[in-house]
Protein backbone atom coordinates (compact mmCIF):
# COMPACT_ATOMS: atom_id res chain seq x y z
CA UNK A 1 0.00 0.00 0.00
CA UNK A 2 2.72 2.58 0.89
CA UNK A 3 4.41 1.22 -2.23
CA UNK A 4 1.56 1.87 -4.14
CA UNK A 5 1.06 5.77 -3.01
CA UNK A 6 4.92 6.49 -3.10
CA UNK A 7 4.61 5.66 -6.85
CA UNK A 8 1.25 7.44 -7.13
CA UNK A 9 3.28 10.42 -5.86
CA UNK A 10 6.79 10.37 -8.03
CA UNK A 11 3.91 10.21 -11.09
CA UNK A 12 2.44 12.59 -10.37
CA UNK A 13 5.77 14.99 -9.54
CA UNK A 14 7.16 13.54 -13.43
CA UNK A 15 3.58 15.15 -14.49
CA UNK A 16 4.70 18.40 -16.38
CA UNK A 17 2.76 21.98 -14.73
CA UNK A 18 0.63 23.83 -17.20
CA UNK A 19 3.23 26.54 -16.80
CA UNK A 20 6.14 24.35 -17.92
CA UNK A 21 3.83 23.25 -20.84
CA UNK A 22 3.31 26.55 -21.79
CA UNK A 23 6.63 27.99 -21.92
CA UNK A 24 7.76 24.52 -23.83
CA UNK A 25 5.07 25.18 -26.79
CA UNK A 26 5.54 28.88 -26.87
CA UNK A 27 9.35 27.82 -27.27
CA UNK A 28 7.93 25.56 -29.87
CA UNK A 29 5.99 27.81 -31.78
CA UNK A 30 8.50 31.19 -31.69
CA UNK A 31 11.60 28.81 -33.17
CA UNK A 32 9.78 28.08 -36.51
CA UNK A 33 10.92 30.59 -38.93
CA UNK A 34 7.34 31.20 -40.45
CA UNK A 35 6.18 32.36 -36.67
CA UNK A 36 9.87 34.83 -36.41
CA UNK A 37 9.06 36.30 -39.77
CA UNK A 38 4.80 37.13 -38.85
CA UNK A 39 6.44 38.62 -35.86
CA UNK A 40 8.94 40.27 -37.62
CA UNK A 41 6.42 41.90 -40.56
CA UNK A 42 3.62 42.91 -37.78
CA UNK A 43 6.29 44.60 -36.17
CA UNK A 44 7.69 46.73 -38.73
CA UNK A 45 5.70 46.31 -41.88
CA UNK A 46 2.79 48.50 -40.83
CA UNK A 47 4.91 51.77 -39.83
CA UNK A 48 6.68 51.06 -43.20
CA UNK A 49 3.11 51.31 -45.17
CA UNK A 50 1.51 54.15 -43.20
CA UNK A 51 4.51 56.26 -43.26
CA UNK A 52 5.43 55.71 -47.00
CA UNK A 53 1.59 56.17 -48.26
CA UNK A 54 1.09 59.28 -45.76
CA UNK A 55 3.15 60.88 -47.86
CA UNK A 56 1.63 59.97 -51.36
CA UNK A 57 -0.41 62.16 -53.54
CA UNK A 58 -3.31 59.79 -53.76
CA UNK A 59 -4.55 58.72 -50.64
CA UNK A 60 -7.07 55.18 -50.35
CA UNK A 61 -9.96 57.36 -50.33
CA UNK A 62 -12.19 54.05 -50.51
CA UNK A 63 -11.14 52.65 -47.02
CA UNK A 64 -12.44 54.62 -43.68
CA UNK A 65 -9.99 57.32 -42.50
CA UNK A 66 -7.92 56.94 -45.89
CA UNK A 67 -8.49 60.57 -46.45
CA UNK A 68 -7.24 62.00 -43.46
CA UNK A 69 -3.70 59.92 -44.03
CA UNK A 70 -2.69 63.54 -44.76
CA UNK A 71 -3.77 65.25 -41.92
CA UNK A 72 -3.13 63.34 -39.10
CA UNK A 73 -0.78 60.93 -37.78
CA UNK A 74 -4.29 58.71 -36.38
CA UNK A 75 -5.63 57.55 -39.15
CA UNK A 76 -3.13 55.29 -40.16
CA UNK A 77 -3.33 52.68 -37.30
CA UNK A 78 -7.41 52.95 -38.68
CA UNK A 79 -6.45 52.26 -42.29
CA UNK A 80 -4.21 49.52 -40.65
CA UNK A 81 -7.30 48.18 -38.81
CA UNK A 82 -9.90 47.77 -41.17
CA UNK A 83 -7.22 46.32 -43.46
CA UNK A 84 -6.26 43.61 -40.91
CA UNK A 85 -9.67 43.10 -39.71
CA UNK A 86 -9.98 41.86 -43.62
CA UNK A 87 -7.55 39.81 -44.24
CA UNK A 88 -4.36 40.01 -41.92
CA UNK A 89 -6.06 39.14 -38.59
CA UNK A 90 -8.13 35.99 -40.32
CA UNK A 91 -4.67 34.74 -41.67
CA UNK A 92 -2.77 35.32 -38.67
CA UNK A 93 -4.71 33.22 -37.18
CA UNK A 94 -4.92 30.44 -39.33
CA UNK A 95 -0.99 30.45 -39.34
CA UNK A 96 -0.63 29.75 -35.81
CA UNK A 97 -4.29 28.42 -34.22
CA UNK A 98 -5.06 26.90 -37.10
CA UNK A 99 -1.77 24.63 -37.36
CA UNK A 100 -0.60 24.18 -33.30
CA UNK A 101 -2.39 21.00 -32.92
CA UNK A 102 -1.66 19.43 -36.18
CA UNK A 103 1.87 20.10 -36.66
CA UNK A 104 2.17 17.20 -34.40
CA UNK A 105 -0.07 14.99 -36.53
CA UNK A 106 1.98 15.75 -39.12
CA UNK A 107 5.21 15.48 -37.49
CA UNK A 108 3.70 12.14 -35.63
CA UNK A 109 5.45 13.30 -32.33
CA UNK A 110 1.72 12.53 -29.87
CA UNK A 111 2.98 9.68 -28.34
CA UNK A 112 6.29 11.97 -26.77
CA UNK A 113 4.49 14.60 -26.01
CA UNK A 114 1.80 12.69 -23.96
CA UNK A 115 4.63 10.26 -22.51
CA UNK A 116 6.54 13.85 -21.24
CA UNK A 117 3.14 15.51 -20.10
CA UNK A 118 0.90 12.95 -18.83
CA UNK A 119 -1.72 14.89 -19.27
CA UNK A 120 -3.76 15.57 -22.32
CA UNK A 121 -5.81 18.49 -20.57
CA UNK A 122 -2.78 20.18 -19.81
CA UNK A 123 -1.53 19.61 -23.54
CA UNK A 124 -4.52 21.14 -24.71
CA UNK A 125 -4.18 24.39 -22.00
CA UNK A 126 -0.29 24.98 -22.85
CA UNK A 127 -0.44 24.51 -26.60
CA UNK A 128 -4.12 26.70 -26.67
CA UNK A 129 -2.49 29.22 -24.22
CA UNK A 130 0.78 29.36 -26.56
CA UNK A 131 -0.79 30.17 -29.41
CA UNK A 132 -2.95 32.75 -27.79
CA UNK A 133 0.23 34.55 -26.35
CA UNK A 134 1.63 34.81 -30.02
CA UNK A 135 -1.77 35.90 -31.49
CA UNK A 136 -1.93 39.08 -29.26
CA UNK A 137 1.81 39.71 -29.62
CA UNK A 138 1.21 40.23 -33.55
CA UNK A 139 -1.61 42.08 -32.72
CA UNK A 140 0.27 44.56 -30.54
CA UNK A 141 2.88 44.79 -33.23
CA UNK A 142 -0.11 45.47 -35.94
CA UNK A 143 -1.36 48.35 -33.65
CA UNK A 144 1.84 49.87 -32.66
CA UNK A 145 4.13 49.72 -35.73
CA UNK A 146 0.97 51.83 -37.53
CA UNK A 147 0.66 53.79 -34.79
CA UNK A 148 4.18 54.82 -34.60
CA UNK A 149 4.46 55.24 -38.43
CA UNK A 150 1.48 57.65 -38.49
CA UNK A 151 2.80 59.89 -35.92
CA UNK A 152 6.40 59.91 -36.99
CA UNK A 153 4.98 60.61 -40.79
CA UNK A 154 2.53 63.25 -40.09
CA UNK A 155 2.48 63.81 -36.64
CA UNK A 156 0.12 64.40 -33.86
CA UNK A 157 -2.77 66.17 -34.99
CA UNK A 158 -6.76 66.32 -34.13
CA UNK A 159 -8.29 63.29 -35.90
CA UNK A 160 -11.99 63.77 -37.70
CA UNK A 161 -14.55 61.37 -36.76
CA UNK A 162 -17.00 59.79 -38.92
CA UNK A 163 -19.63 62.05 -37.88
CA UNK A 164 -17.48 65.03 -38.80
CA UNK A 165 -16.50 65.99 -35.13
CA UNK A 166 -13.03 66.89 -34.58
CA UNK A 167 -11.52 64.60 -31.80
CA UNK A 168 -8.90 66.22 -29.70
CA UNK A 169 -5.24 64.73 -29.54
CA UNK A 170 -5.59 62.58 -26.20
CA UNK A 171 -9.10 61.56 -27.23
CA UNK A 172 -8.12 60.58 -30.96
CA UNK A 173 -5.37 58.01 -29.24
CA UNK A 174 -7.52 56.48 -27.14
CA UNK A 175 -10.19 56.03 -29.27
CA UNK A 176 -7.50 54.10 -31.84
CA UNK A 177 -6.03 51.69 -28.81
CA UNK A 178 -9.88 51.24 -27.56
CA UNK A 179 -10.84 50.28 -31.32
CA UNK A 180 -7.79 48.05 -31.30
CA UNK A 181 -8.80 46.85 -28.19
CA UNK A 182 -12.07 45.68 -29.31
CA UNK A 183 -11.05 43.74 -32.47
CA UNK A 184 -9.79 41.22 -30.30
CA UNK A 185 -13.09 39.54 -29.45
CA UNK A 186 -13.02 38.61 -32.98
CA UNK A 187 -9.63 37.60 -33.57
CA UNK A 188 -10.35 35.36 -30.02
CA UNK A 189 -13.54 33.91 -32.24
CA UNK A 190 -11.48 32.95 -35.29
CA UNK A 191 -8.54 31.73 -33.40
CA UNK A 192 -10.76 29.53 -31.10
CA UNK A 193 -12.02 28.16 -34.44
CA UNK A 194 -8.80 27.59 -35.73
CA UNK A 195 -7.80 25.10 -32.93
CA UNK A 196 -11.40 23.62 -33.82
CA UNK A 197 -10.19 23.19 -37.47
CA UNK A 198 -6.43 22.17 -35.76
CA UNK A 199 -8.01 19.50 -33.39
CA UNK A 200 -10.92 17.94 -35.88
CA UNK A 201 -9.60 18.02 -38.89
CA UNK A 202 -5.51 16.58 -38.16
CA UNK A 203 -3.20 17.05 -40.61
CA UNK A 204 -5.81 18.08 -43.28
CA UNK A 205 -5.06 21.66 -44.63
CA UNK A 206 -8.89 22.38 -44.30
CA UNK A 207 -7.77 22.67 -40.52
CA UNK A 208 -5.23 25.47 -41.90
CA UNK A 209 -7.43 26.91 -43.86
CA UNK A 210 -10.85 27.62 -41.74
CA UNK A 211 -10.39 30.12 -39.65
CA UNK A 212 -9.56 32.81 -43.37
CA UNK A 213 -12.71 30.73 -44.58
CA UNK A 214 -14.85 31.16 -41.77
CA UNK A 215 -13.88 35.45 -42.02
CA UNK A 216 -14.41 35.23 -45.59
CA UNK A 217 -17.63 33.60 -44.95
CA UNK A 218 -18.54 36.01 -42.74
CA UNK A 219 -17.31 39.07 -45.17
CA UNK A 220 -19.30 38.04 -47.83
CA UNK A 221 -22.72 37.51 -45.21
CA UNK A 222 -22.02 41.30 -44.27
CA UNK A 223 -22.03 42.46 -47.65
CA UNK A 224 -25.29 41.30 -48.25
CA UNK A 225 -28.69 43.07 -47.19
CA UNK A 226 -29.32 40.63 -44.44
CA UNK A 227 -31.45 41.32 -41.22
CA UNK A 228 -29.85 43.29 -38.66
CA UNK A 229 -30.43 40.71 -36.34
CA UNK A 230 -28.59 38.48 -38.55
CA UNK A 231 -26.00 41.02 -39.26
CA UNK A 232 -25.07 41.73 -35.43
CA UNK A 233 -25.10 37.91 -34.67
CA UNK A 234 -22.14 36.86 -36.83
CA UNK A 235 -18.78 36.75 -34.82
CA UNK A 236 -17.41 38.83 -37.13
CA UNK A 237 -19.19 41.86 -36.88
CA UNK A 238 -16.86 43.47 -33.77
CA UNK A 239 -14.54 44.10 -37.16
CA UNK A 240 -16.65 46.84 -38.30
CA UNK A 241 -18.56 48.06 -35.73
CA UNK A 242 -15.36 49.78 -33.86
CA UNK A 243 -16.40 52.82 -36.51
CA UNK A 244 -19.16 53.57 -33.94
CA UNK A 245 -16.28 54.55 -31.62
CA UNK A 246 -15.85 57.84 -33.71
CA UNK A 247 -19.35 59.04 -33.53
CA UNK A 248 -20.90 61.79 -31.00
CA UNK A 249 -22.10 60.21 -29.35
CA UNK A 250 -20.40 56.90 -29.57
CA UNK A 251 -22.46 53.73 -31.35
CA UNK A 252 -21.28 51.53 -28.65
CA UNK A 253 -24.70 49.26 -28.38
CA UNK A 254 -24.10 47.23 -31.79
CA UNK A 255 -20.11 47.31 -30.80
CA UNK A 256 -21.29 45.51 -27.65
CA UNK A 257 -23.50 42.98 -28.88
CA UNK A 258 -20.42 41.98 -31.67
CA UNK A 259 -17.90 41.68 -29.06
CA UNK A 260 -20.47 39.49 -26.84
CA UNK A 261 -20.93 37.63 -30.13
CA UNK A 262 -17.44 37.18 -30.58
CA UNK A 263 -16.94 35.71 -27.10
CA UNK A 264 -19.41 33.17 -26.53
CA UNK A 265 -18.10 31.67 -30.21
CA UNK A 266 -14.12 31.81 -28.75
CA UNK A 267 -15.43 30.06 -25.24
CA UNK A 268 -18.33 27.58 -27.29
CA UNK A 269 -15.01 26.75 -30.15
CA UNK A 270 -12.61 26.21 -27.44
CA UNK A 271 -14.86 24.16 -25.12
CA UNK A 272 -15.82 21.94 -28.17
CA UNK A 273 -11.95 21.91 -29.25
CA UNK A 274 -11.08 20.73 -25.68
CA UNK A 275 -13.62 17.77 -26.26
CA UNK A 276 -12.54 16.52 -28.97
CA UNK A 277 -8.81 16.34 -27.89
CA UNK A 278 -9.36 14.83 -24.32
CA UNK A 279 -11.90 12.15 -26.08
CA UNK A 280 -9.30 11.55 -28.88
CA UNK A 281 -7.82 8.19 -29.41
CA UNK A 282 -4.11 8.27 -28.97
CA UNK A 283 -3.43 4.93 -29.40
CA UNK A 284 -4.17 4.77 -32.87
CA UNK A 285 -1.53 5.99 -35.21
CA UNK A 286 -3.61 6.30 -38.09
CA UNK A 287 -6.24 8.40 -36.36
CA UNK A 288 -5.55 11.87 -36.81
CA UNK A 289 -8.73 13.56 -34.95
CA UNK A 290 -10.55 13.76 -38.35
CA UNK A 291 -14.00 12.28 -39.80
CA UNK A 292 -17.44 12.79 -39.23
CA UNK A 293 -17.86 12.36 -35.93
CA UNK A 294 -15.31 15.44 -35.24
CA UNK A 295 -16.72 17.77 -38.03
CA UNK A 296 -20.42 16.95 -36.90
CA UNK A 297 -19.34 17.80 -33.47
CA UNK A 298 -17.43 21.22 -34.05
CA UNK A 299 -19.64 22.32 -36.45
CA UNK A 300 -23.45 21.59 -35.18
CA UNK A 301 -23.20 23.66 -31.97
CA UNK A 302 -21.31 26.78 -33.42
CA UNK A 303 -24.36 26.56 -36.21
CA UNK A 304 -26.76 26.35 -33.25
CA UNK A 305 -25.18 29.04 -31.29
CA UNK A 306 -25.35 31.05 -34.40
CA UNK A 307 -29.46 30.26 -34.53
CA UNK A 308 -29.42 31.10 -31.17
CA UNK A 309 -27.85 34.33 -31.22
CA UNK A 310 -29.61 35.77 -34.48
CA UNK A 311 -32.89 34.49 -32.08
CA UNK A 312 -31.54 36.42 -29.07
CA UNK A 313 -30.58 39.86 -30.93
CA UNK A 314 -33.65 39.40 -32.83
CA UNK A 315 -35.86 39.71 -29.98
CA UNK A 316 -33.49 41.98 -28.01
CA UNK A 317 -33.19 44.67 -30.48
CA UNK A 318 -36.28 46.65 -31.85
CA UNK A 319 -34.46 47.27 -35.55
CA UNK A 320 -36.03 45.54 -38.43
CA UNK A 321 -34.88 44.60 -41.79
CA UNK A 322 -31.64 46.37 -43.11
CA UNK A 323 -32.06 48.87 -40.14
CA UNK A 324 -31.23 51.75 -43.07
CA UNK A 325 -34.27 54.12 -42.95
CA UNK A 326 -34.40 57.65 -44.29
CA UNK A 327 -34.65 59.83 -41.15
CA UNK A 328 -31.33 57.81 -39.92
CA UNK A 329 -29.55 58.74 -43.15
CA UNK A 330 -30.53 62.56 -43.03
CA UNK A 331 -29.94 62.55 -39.59
CA UNK A 332 -26.27 61.39 -40.27
CA UNK A 333 -25.19 63.47 -43.41
CA UNK A 334 -27.08 66.46 -41.80
CA UNK A 335 -24.90 66.16 -38.47
CA UNK A 336 -21.77 65.70 -40.05
CA UNK A 337 -22.17 68.24 -42.88
CA UNK A 338 -22.43 71.06 -39.75
CA UNK A 339 -19.15 69.42 -38.66
CA UNK A 340 -17.68 69.49 -41.67
CA UNK A 341 -18.81 73.03 -42.66
CA UNK A 342 -17.12 74.68 -39.20
CA UNK A 343 -13.87 72.94 -40.06
CA UNK A 344 -14.24 74.74 -43.74
CA UNK A 345 -14.76 78.12 -42.05
CA UNK A 346 -12.04 77.49 -39.83
CA UNK A 347 -10.20 77.02 -43.16
CA UNK A 348 -11.08 80.02 -45.11
CA UNK A 349 -10.96 82.42 -41.65
CA UNK A 350 -14.27 83.07 -41.77
CA UNK A 351 -16.19 83.58 -38.36
CA UNK A 352 -17.01 80.80 -36.87
CA UNK A 353 -21.07 79.55 -35.94
CA UNK A 354 -21.97 76.62 -33.84
CA UNK A 355 -23.80 73.76 -35.02
CA UNK A 356 -27.03 75.08 -33.14
CA UNK A 357 -26.83 78.33 -35.44
CA UNK A 358 -26.33 76.41 -38.47
CA UNK A 359 -29.58 74.28 -38.17
CA UNK A 360 -28.55 72.14 -40.93
CA UNK A 361 -31.13 69.58 -42.17
CA UNK A 362 -30.97 67.15 -44.99
CA UNK A 363 -33.96 65.91 -47.10
CA UNK A 364 -33.07 62.33 -48.66
CA UNK A 365 -34.88 59.63 -51.50
CA UNK A 366 -33.79 56.81 -52.67
CA UNK A 367 -33.36 56.30 -56.79
CA UNK A 368 -34.97 59.56 -57.56
CA UNK A 369 -37.91 59.22 -55.29
CA UNK A 370 -39.33 56.11 -57.44
CA UNK A 371 -37.66 53.25 -54.22
CA UNK A 372 -38.36 53.40 -51.38
CA UNK A 373 -36.05 55.52 -49.03
CA UNK A 374 -34.83 52.53 -46.48
CA UNK A 375 -31.77 50.21 -47.43
CA UNK A 376 -28.44 49.82 -49.07
CA UNK A 377 -27.64 50.94 -52.50
CA UNK A 378 -25.64 53.98 -54.43
CA UNK A 379 -28.52 55.59 -55.89
CA UNK A 380 -29.36 58.09 -52.45
CA UNK A 381 -29.64 61.72 -52.96
CA UNK A 382 -29.48 64.19 -50.58
CA UNK A 383 -29.88 67.90 -50.19
CA UNK A 384 -28.52 69.46 -46.95
CA UNK A 385 -30.07 73.03 -46.29
CA UNK A 386 -28.35 75.20 -43.56
CA UNK A 387 -28.75 79.02 -41.98
CA UNK A 388 -25.90 81.61 -41.45
CA UNK A 389 -26.44 84.10 -38.79
CA UNK A 390 -27.49 87.31 -40.50
CA UNK A 391 -28.78 86.13 -43.42
CA UNK A 392 -32.01 85.06 -44.84
CA UNK A 393 -31.21 83.09 -47.66
CA UNK A 394 -30.99 79.23 -46.32
CA UNK A 395 -27.76 77.43 -47.93
CA UNK A 396 -28.11 74.38 -50.16
CA UNK A 397 -25.33 71.72 -51.31
CA UNK A 398 -26.39 68.67 -52.92
CA UNK A 399 -24.41 64.94 -52.07
CA UNK A 400 -24.85 61.59 -53.99
CA UNK A 401 -24.39 58.70 -51.47
CA UNK A 402 -23.10 55.64 -51.51
CA UNK A 403 -24.69 53.42 -48.88
CA UNK A 404 -23.09 49.95 -47.88
CA UNK A 405 -25.59 47.39 -45.97
CA UNK A 406 -23.27 47.85 -42.80
CA UNK A 407 -23.85 50.91 -42.89
CA UNK A 408 -21.60 53.12 -44.08
CA UNK A 409 -21.77 55.59 -46.47
CA UNK A 410 -19.95 57.88 -49.00
CA UNK A 411 -21.22 61.34 -49.30
CA UNK A 412 -20.29 62.80 -53.17
CA UNK A 413 -20.26 66.39 -53.34
CA UNK A 414 -22.25 67.90 -56.08
CA UNK A 415 -22.51 71.28 -56.23
CA UNK A 416 -22.70 74.05 -55.45
CA UNK A 417 -18.60 74.59 -56.75
CA UNK A 418 -18.12 77.08 -53.92
CA UNK A 419 -19.20 74.75 -51.05
CA UNK A 420 -18.98 71.18 -51.55
CA UNK A 421 -18.21 70.99 -55.81
CA UNK A 422 -14.57 70.92 -56.11
CA UNK A 423 -11.67 68.67 -53.43
CA UNK A 424 -9.73 71.93 -52.80
CA UNK A 425 -10.59 75.08 -51.24
CA UNK A 426 -7.85 78.51 -51.47
CA UNK A 427 -7.28 79.34 -48.12
CA UNK A 428 -5.00 82.45 -46.72
CA UNK A 429 -1.87 79.78 -46.52
CA UNK A 430 -2.72 77.81 -50.46
CA UNK A 431 -4.50 75.44 -51.10
CA UNK A 432 -5.90 72.93 -49.04
CA UNK A 433 -8.23 69.43 -49.05
CA UNK A 434 -12.37 70.80 -48.98
CA UNK A 435 -13.97 68.59 -46.03
CA UNK A 436 -17.40 69.12 -47.27
CA UNK A 437 -16.10 67.32 -50.97
CA UNK A 438 -16.21 64.32 -50.36
CA UNK A 439 -16.68 62.35 -47.26
CA UNK A 440 -17.15 58.98 -45.04
CA UNK A 441 -20.41 58.89 -42.36
CA UNK A 442 -22.01 55.85 -40.75
CA UNK A 443 -25.87 55.20 -40.22
CA UNK A 444 -26.65 53.56 -36.82
CA UNK A 445 -28.57 50.63 -37.55
CA UNK A 446 -30.06 49.73 -34.51
CA UNK A 447 -32.50 52.66 -33.27
CA UNK A 448 -31.00 55.92 -32.23
CA UNK A 449 -30.69 55.71 -28.04
CA UNK A 450 -30.80 59.46 -26.91
CA UNK A 451 -29.05 60.25 -23.90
Amino acid sequence: MTATVADARVADARRVSVARGYRFELVKLVSQWRIRLLVLACWIAPALFVAAVSQQSSLPVDTLFGRWMHATGWAGPLVTLGFAGTWALPLLTSLVAGDVFAAEDRLGTWRHLLVAVRSPRRIFAAKALSSLTVILLLVAGLACSSAAGGVVAVGNQPLVGLDGHLLALGDAAGKVLLAWVCVLAPTLALAAIGLLGSVALGRSPMGLLLPALVALAMQLAQMLPLPVAVRLALPGYAFIAWNGLFTSPAQVYPLLIGIVVSLLWAVAATALAYLLFVRRDFTNLTHDGSGRRAVTVGVLPLVGLLAATVGVVGVGSPATGSGIEQDKVQRSIATAFAHLYRLQTAQLNRPDVTEAQLKATATCNKGGGKLAPEGPGNDWRCVVSWHLPDVEAAGTAIYQLDVTPDGRFVADGDGPKEVNGYFLVRTPTGDAPNPLWQFDGNVELLPTRKG
